[in-house]
Parts: structure tokens; C-alpha cells; sequence
């Protein structure tokens, strides 16, 4: 081991203290344990007081070797110089310093690693103040990967003697060494003789970390086949312990079958006639047995299914009963049933009395009558063009009209099982004379001369009526609609208002005949003018006189200037020729008239309503 040069004359210092001061001390301070992540930063403080004042202190720093009692110093220092030891594993990561205002030093250490895990001493030398020596156990801490759980695929029987291997957990590359423990759902799992044993492999990796393999062995039970097992490691960190859990996984437990059940899988809610039906078996046992299926009447019938399913396609109530589902247990030879009762349900077709029409004389009455035959309550309601008309399989048609006339269909419906229903109908004919409305009041009405009208009738009757017209007063008149529906005529006429008018519309059948009269009032047309505005008309007069005067003004200035030219002469001749001095250029003739002032005049005079001619002036 290297000193520095002045080492030895402090050695002698240090001798000469120890035999001059043996009174005096230092005391030390020192963690116990410094905790740390690994590639961390660790701090080691070391503070010391001295009982006097030292002239000089010499601080140093060993570490323990691993694996044995020995120490190798990684560095020294003094009052004069600081030197980091080379050739040890902490060569380039440490660093000394002061800790600040107290007495001591802080030992740091970078990028921290597994082989730093030692004891570091800490030596104070103070001459004649007395020496002193620390130490501190850094831990390092590194969390291992998350735990990784596989379980066994095959099935596990509860009729196996002794527990049977169902998973494994692997928690890999940590430091310190990780524990796992294992669970069923929320429960911890303790090894107990006979029905759970652990077995731990732990691995000491080359890197120096920890692999922890774990193996659950368990003997199951017919509860176990929804538990979830699952595992959690366990491992420390500075200032604690934090665990990590794997994911829950479910094992395949065989177990026999000791119940059976069997139910409708579809339809939902009751079975109608024509329905397709599914049965399902399903037994407590694992895995599921084979199933085998028949009526109770019929128990030597085997009837044909896939596996747990017997479908039933478009039942009928012959198809009702038990029905049974059976399991042999080819261990025990015991065999295992489960039963349920299956009902078809139905509606026969509607019959209706009187059956597909009846005549009836107008005021006659009839009772109808609708019935259907089901295994379940049913309602009756009677429909007329869409149109609700009575509820209960009887319908009274009292004091028949034409009204009464037409279809009349009847729905039954099972309220407990939608889709049953049915339904049947009958046709009621009403016989009578021709009947039309307002038949006995005459229509009037104004019209006026010139103008055509349309005049519309409609009877109703059974047989069918036909209708013909009858016009006084006008010539022009033709029939221009005629339709024919089951129960009524309709005819429509134009006729041109001449004068006044009446006609006649008569409906007519074997039975009897109707008639309606038409009365028109023709009124003569009259022309309107429009009322007069004195208002609007002052104003327009006012415009005119205006415009009036502006033209004037405007035609006043132009002879005015031409006269000062020359180019007119004063005297009233008709017709004046105007000759400019450039005889080369194009001539221009201008035709006037001299009395100019009687138009003017006579303009003025028109505007204000004068009808009389002006003289000259």
C-alpha cells in the first residue's frame, strides 16, 4: 500500500499524540445503512467532533473486501491533499467533500453496482485531538422483471390421490433475492401435507442477479373449476417492500357429472304451432358427457340431436309432453336424467257466421259471429275499412243503412302469445231505393250571367242506381263526370248561366227512385270603373306643366342663339335655307315653323283642359 511523502511524519505525530493526549477522543457519526437503486448516486456521510481542536486531520476511506475480513483503502486525505486510490473498483466513481457547516466528510459513489454491496469504514485522525473509525453498510436494490405465470393445459382430475402440478411462476433479475408467493383468487396458498406443495428454485445469475422459479402443486375440488390462481413476488427497495402480482389463470378441473338440466333455449317465452324448437342438456359434470334424448311416453325412441341440442322443427300440438335428457357416467355406470315439459300452443282458422256475405233490407238488424278454437285465452275485435267497429266474437248490426254496407272483418289474437291470431270476414249488403243526401232541401245559389257551373249528385243504393238530369232555363249544359263505385253513382254537369235555371238529378234503381233540384239565380255582369283620384290627378297635371315648361325654356334658347348668329332671319316665311361659309362641307337645312307662340299657347291650354283653339298674336 502507497503513502504519501509526509505520511510517515504524521504517523510520528499520531504516536507522539497517543502518548501525550490519551484523554482525548472523537466522536463519530455514521448511518448504518446507506439503501440505494442500482446506477444510482450513493451518499456516505461521515461527521465527527473532536473533544479540543485538532491542528490537523487526516480522514480516510476503506472498504471491505467481499468474502473476507480484509479492507482496502480507496482513499485519503489531509489538510495539504486528496487522493482517489487507483486500481480499486471504485478508481473514477468516488468523490470526497466537506459536508458543509458541520464537521465531516461525504463519500460519494456513481453509478452505483452489485459488487458495491460492502461495509465502508470511515477513519478520522486528529494528531493529539484524538482518532476515530465509522462504518456503513451500503444495500443495493435492483426490482426484478414482473412475474410470469404458465399453467398446466391438460385436465385435472378431483379423483387424483395426491396434489397435482397446476402452475409455475417466474420472477427474474432481481437483487436482493425475491420471494413468490402463490393465491387462489384472493386467498394466499400455505403448503399444508396432502393438499398444497411449493417448491422453490433460486439461480444466482453470472450478472449477479436472483431468478426465483416457483411451482404450485394442489390437489383440486369440484370448486376449484372457477377459481383463478395466480402468484406474487415479493422484494425490497429502499425504506421497504413492494410486491408485483401476476395475471389469474383458470385450470381445467374433471369432475363427474351428478345433475343434469334441461331447457328451452328458444323460442323465448311460449311455443305456437309452427314454431322451431331447441332443447338443451347441460350436466354438472366435466368434461360434459355424451347425452342421449326421448319423450317420456316414448322412452325406448331415441330421438336424434347434435350434443347438448335437440331442435324441433315446425311443431304441432301432437308434439307437446316431456321430454328427457340422460347421461351415463362411464366410471360408476350411473346414469343421470333431467326432464321438462314441453307445450305447443295453438289457434285454429276463424269461422264466422253468417259465412262470406249476407243481404240485409234497409232497417233489418243482424247478429255476426266470430269463433276460434285455442289452447289460451283469446280477444275478438271486428274491423270496417281499417276501421275498429266492435271487440268480442259477436257484432250487432242493428237498423241497417246504407252505411251499414261492406266488409266486416273480424281479428283474433292471443294476448299472452303475439303471435297467435286469425282472422275471418263477412260481407254485408244493404238493399233499398236510391238514397241521396239533402235530398229534400232544393240547392240555390247566385251565379253570374255568362259563367258555367258544375252541379255534382250522389246516390247510393244497392242494386246500383243509375242517374240521369233534367235543365230548364239553358241550353248549354252537358254531363262531364259519371263513376260507378259498389255502392253509390256519382255524376257531375256544366251548365252555362243564361238565365236562371233549375235541374233536376234523379237516381233510379229496381227498388225506387230519388230526386235532388238545383236552383240558380243568374246575375247580369257589370262593368266597374275605378274611382277617381283628385289627388293623383293634380299631381300629374303639375308634372306635365313642368316638363312642359322645361322643353319651352330649352327650345326658347336655341332660336335665341341662332338669331344672334345670323343663320335666322326675322322675317315668317315658312321655310328659311341656311348656307354656311365653308361651301365644301355637307349643307344642312333647317324646317321651322313661325308660330311658335300659338304652340306654345295651345300646349299650355291642353294641359289645363281648354278644348279651344288660339289665334294668333
Amino acid at each position: 500500500m502507497a503513502f504519501p511523502k509526509n505520511s510517515f511524519i504524521l504517523v510520528f505525530l499520531l504516536i507522539c499524540s497517543l502518548s501525550w493526549n490519551a484523554w482525548a477522543k472523537v466522536d463519530m457519526t455514521m448511518e448504518e445503512n446507506v439503501e440505494v437503486y442500482l446506477g444510482d448516486l450513493a451518499d456516505i456521510p461521515c461527521q465527527y467532533v473532536f473533544s479540543e481542536q485538532p491542528r490537523a486531520v487526516m480522514i480516510q476511506w476503506f472498504v471491505r473486501n467481499p468474502g473476507s475480513s480484509s479492507r482496502e483503502r480507496i482513499y485519503y486525505g489531509d489538510n495539504t491533499q486528496q487522493i482517489v486510490d487507483d486500481g480499486t473498483d471504485f478508481t473514477g466513481r468516488i468523490t470526497v467533500s466537506d459536508i458543509g457547516d458541520q464537521e465531516g466528510v461525504l463519500l460519494t459513489i456513481q453509478d452505483v453496482q452489485l459488487t458495491d454491496e460492502r461495509e465502508f469504514f470511515c477513519q478520522v485522525n486528529g494528531m493529539a485531538a484524538g482518532n476515530g473509525e465509522g462504518k456503513t453498510h451500503i444495500r443495493v436494490f435492483d426490482p426484478p422483471e414482473a412475474p410470469v405465470i404458465e399453467g398446466v393445459h391438460a385436465g385435472i382430475s378431483v379423483t387424483n390421490e395426491l396434489p397435482s402440478r397446476i402452475a409455475s411462476c417466474e420472477a427474474r433479475n432481481g437483487f436482493p433475492r425475491p420471494n413468490i408467493t402463490w393465491y387462489r383468487d384472493s386467498s394466499p396458498l400455505t403448503p399444508t401435507h396432502g393438499q398444497i406443495n411449493v417448491v422453490t428454485l433460486v439461480t444466482r445469475e453470472s450478472s449477479g442477479f436472483y431468478t426465483v422459479q416457483s411451482e404450485l402443486q394442489y390437489k383440486v375440488a369440484k370448486e376449484d373449476k372457477d377459481a383463478l390462481f395466480s402468484c406474487e413476488v415479493s422484494y425490497y427497495v429502499p425504506g421497504g417492500v413492494r410486491t408485483a402480482k401476476s395475471k389469474g389463470i383458470n385450470i381445467t378441473v374433471h369432475f363427474p357429472t351428478t345433475i343434469i338440466e334441461l331447457w328451452k333455449e328458444s323460442p323465448q317465452g311460449l311455443v305456437k304451432e309452427g314454431d322451431t324448437v331447441e332443447l338443451r342438456c347441460q350436466g354438472d359434470g366435466n368434461p360434459p358427457p355424451p347425452f342421449t334424448f326421448n319423450r317420456e311416453q316414448e322412452q325406448e325412441t331415441v330421438l336424434e340431436a347434435s350434443d347438448d341440442t335437440l331442435v324441433l322443427r315446425e311443431v304441432i300440438r301432437g308434439n307437446s309432453g316431456v321430454y328427457q335428457c340422460r347421461s351415463l357416467d362411464l366410471d360408476t355406470y350411473e346414469e343421470v336424467t333431467g326432464d321438462m315439459q314441453l307445450t305447443i300452443h295453438y289457434l285454429d282458422p276463424a269461422v264466422v257466421v253468417p259465412k262470406d256475405s249476407e243481404i240485409l233490407l234497409k232497417g233489418e238488424s243482424l247478429t255476426a259471429t266470430c269463433n276460434a278454437l285455442s289452447s289460451l285465452e283469446t280477444a275478438t275485435v271486428w274491423f270496417k275499412n281499417g276501421q275498429q267497429v266492435g271487440t268480442g266474437h259477436m257484432l250487432f248490426l242493428q237498423d241497417a243503412t246504407y252505411d251499414t254496407a261492406g266488409e266486416y272483418v273480424c281479428e283474433v289474437t292471443v294476448p299472452s302469445l303475439p303471435g297467435l291470431h286469425t282472422s275471418g270476414s263477412v260481407h254485408i249488403i244493404v238493399q233499398g231505393a236510391p238514397q241521396m243526401k239533402d235530398a229534400d232541401r232544393e240547392v240555390e245559389m247566385d251565379e253570374g250571367a255568362g259563367k258555367w257551373v258544375n252541379l255534382s249528385c250522389e246516390a247510393h243504393a244497392h242494386p246500383l242506381p243509375t242517374i240521369s238530369w233534367t235543365v230548364t232555363g239553358s241550353q248549354s249544359w252537358r254531363e262531364v263526370l259519371t263513376r260507378a263505385t259498389e255502392h253509390s253513382t256519382i255524376s257531375v254537369v256544366s251548365v252555362k248561366v243564361t238565365s236562371d235555371i233549375t235541374a233536376f238529378c234523379n237516381s233510379t234503381n229496381d227498388i225506387g227512385t230519388e230526386t235532388k233540384s238545383f236552383s240558380i239565380r243568374a246575375i247580369p255582369m257589370v262593368t266597374s270603373t275605378a274611382p277617381y283620384s283628385p289627388a293623383e290627378g293634380n299631381g300629374v297635371i303639375i308634372v306635365v306643366i313642368i316638363l312642359c315648361i322645361l322643353l319651352l325654356a330649352i327650345l326658347g334658347s336655341v332660336l335665341y342663339f341662332l338669331h344672334k348668329k345670323g343663320k335666322i332671319p326675322c322675317g315668317r316665311s315658312g321655310k328659311q335655307e341656311i348656307t354656311k361659309e365653308n361651301p365644301n362641307k355637307d349643307d344642312i337645312v333647317v324646317e321651322m315653323k313661325t308660330n311658335t307662340k300659338t304652340e306654345d299657347a295651345g300646349l299650355l291650354k291642353g294641359v289645363n283642359g281648354d278644348k279651344n283653339g288660339t289665334s294668333d298674336q
